[in-house]
């Protein structure tokens, strides 16, 4: 089987380019022939050198790098990102089998759709956010610092001054929703959720549009090895972008109140303020130092999201060693921790993070947690194996349906024209 994986980076900043990337390398170690196409040029990562692994770059700026006026035009529809990944797919030596699309909202734009449906193979779509109904991708109102509560593309969404950065943004935004829905056209898209909980809302929003929802989860990288020592770590971890929406402000404040040091992994527009209040930020380190700094240091791992996060994996990565994982209930994550017994479940909010994080203090709490994590953990682990078999599982069906459909419609067609050449 031939499958393009298609996203906008070939390195990880993000859960959606980490998984592009590692899933790329699942399936090529499953024994699939992979394209990865990537729109914008940058850093690649070594998982992409493999065999069976060919890498395409469209060299695509992303819309945050141009000026304003461009971004907003080029975000909209970038008619250039079309034209390139239709050459580059008419260029691949071989046919393919099945498009896999990881994200587009950085380069590729909605003009990549009409493309990449016109090709005579089925198209998966996995949903890292909401992008596909929510002009701001994560349901969530930066004006109020809560999640969202209206109905996507709705007057009300409209209205809402939602966006992170202005109005116009979020106009621009709404202008790319639309322009979305109409390179969809009446096709049928096949949607990958990684969470229960975006299954659950994205089929409440868009279920009675032309979609099939199908929930496969997100691959962890994770050596299985003895579990971790979590009674000896000193502080709370938070690894990833250091933003209000994913609650990094919540962990500084109730790790304060309740006395423990709290690290943070990751960068973002809260980085100074948090040291600010004392707390140790060290900055992005790669994979293998995430785990030996966990390892090290960590009581537990916290992802307090204030929105609908479909992961994140860092709580995956952190049962997977086990190290207690703290979630929100707002977090997709959470359907991965049993409260009380491999972590906690918690509301985004101090009060809530205070008495989790007091119960942290206790040593013989935090083992228990830290043991059960482990066990449970890797009675069913969703590794890189496990996530390529399911994403082959899928592409098989898919590839015979559509073969099938499209046997059966050039079949009729052939009948059609033979009733009319005799008439």
């Amino acid at each position: 089987m031939h499958v393009v994986i298609l996203a906008e980076f070939a390195a990880a900043s993000g859960g959606a380019e980490k998984v592009a990337v590692e899933s790329a390398r699942g399936l090529a170690e499953a024994g699939a022939r992979v394209t990865y196409i990537q729109a914008v040029d940058g850093p690649v990562d070594p998982l992409l050198d493999h065999p069976r692994l060919r890498r395409v770059a469209l060299a695509l700026p992303d819309v945050w790098s141009l000026p304003a006026w461009r971004g907003a035009v080029t975000g909209i529809w970038n008619a250039e990102a079309a034209r390139r990944l239709a050459a580059a797919l008419d260029a691949l030596p071989e046919p393919v089998d099945c498009l896999h699309l990881h994200q587009w909202s950085r380069a590729f734009s909605p003009a990549v759709l009409p493309v990449l449906l016109a090709r005579p193979a089925p198209l998966v779509l996995t949903l890292h956010d909401y992008f596909l109904a929510c002009p701001n991708g994560v349901y969530y109102r930066f004006d109020r610092d809560e999640p969202c509560t209206v109905s996507p593309m709705s007057m009300s969404c409209l209205a809402a001054p939602c966006d992170p950065k202005s109005r116009l943004h979020k106009a621009v935004r709404v202008g790319r929703a639309a322009s979305l829905r109409i390179a969809r056209g009446r096709e049928s898209l096949d949607v990958i959720h990684v969470c229960d909980g975006s299954l659950a809302r994205m089929t409440g929003w868009l279920g009675a549009e032309k979609l099939r929802h199908h929930r496969i989860d997100n691959p962890v990288r994770v050596v299985h090895g003895a579990p971790a020592e979590p009674a000896r770590g000193d502080a709370v971890a938070y690894i990833g972008r250091l933003t209000v929406e994913k609650g990094a402000d919540l962990v500084a404040k109730a790790a304060r109140r309740a006395g423990l040091p709290a690290l943070f992994v990751g960068a973002g527009p809260l980085a100074e303020p948090l040291r600010a209040q004392g707390a140790e930020v060290i900055g992005w380190r790669t994979p293998a130092e995430v785990g030996a700094i966990l390892r090290a240091r960590a009581r537990a791992v916290c992802a307090p999201s204030r929105w609908y996060e479909t992961g994140p994996l860092t709580i995956y990565e952190a049962l997977a060693q086990g190290i207690p994982a703290i979630a929100s209930t707002r977090s997709g994550a959470a359907e991965k921790v049993r409260h009380g017994e491999t972590g906690l479940v918690i509301e985004p909010e101090v009060e809530a993070l205070d008495q989790a994080f007091r119960l942290l203090r206790d040593d013989a709490v935090v083992e228990r947690l830290g043991q059960a994590a482990h066990a449970a953990y890797w009675r069913a682990p969703p590794t890189l194996e496990a996530h390529a078999d399911a994403l082959l599982g899928l592409y098989h069906r898919l590839a015979d349906e559509y073969f099938m459909r499209h046997c059966t419609q050039s079949e009729s067609a052939g009948t059609d024209r033979t009733v009319a050449a005799l008439r």
